[in-house]
């Protein structure tokens, strides 16, 4: 499975972008999806994921309220759109995929197969 992750960009605090990953899978319906990022000598990160099902989605925190993920799983693709950015949610954004994923490892870096290459998302105040 391929990912290719894009919409980052600079925005002012408040703002809002919205990130896309575009899959390669054709079964793209059957993975479990998430987003992940990373800051300047920070570790990678949780941000927001759905199980394969589609039926639950979780959150960091931090963005609860602010980020919303959704997947459409005829184009293949997934989305997470961010309102009231702020600062600190400057990083690099990686989408991740992994097949039949499910539960709280969802929230786990190294649970995922199959990663993007990244968009960055700068938000200035």
């Amino acid at each position: 499975v391929q990912l290719q992750a894009s919409g980052g960009g600079l925005v002012q605090a408040g703002g809002s972008l919205r990130l896309s990953c575009a899959a390669s899978a054709r079964t793209f319906s059957s993975y479990a999806v998430g987003w992940f990022r990373q800051a300047p000598g920070k570790e990678r990160e949780f941000v927001a994921a759905i199980d394969w099902s589609g039926d639950s989605t979780r959150f960091a925190d931090s963005v609860k309220g602010r980020f919303t993920i959704s997947r459409d799983t005829f184009k293949n693709a997934l989305y997470l759109q961010m309102d009231s950015l702020k600062p600190e949610d400057t990083a690099v954004y990686y989408c991740a995929a992994r097949a039949w994923g499910s539960g709280s490892r969802v929230l786990i870096p190294d649970y995922y197969d199959y990663w993007g290459q990244g968009t960055q998302v700068t938000v200035s105040s």
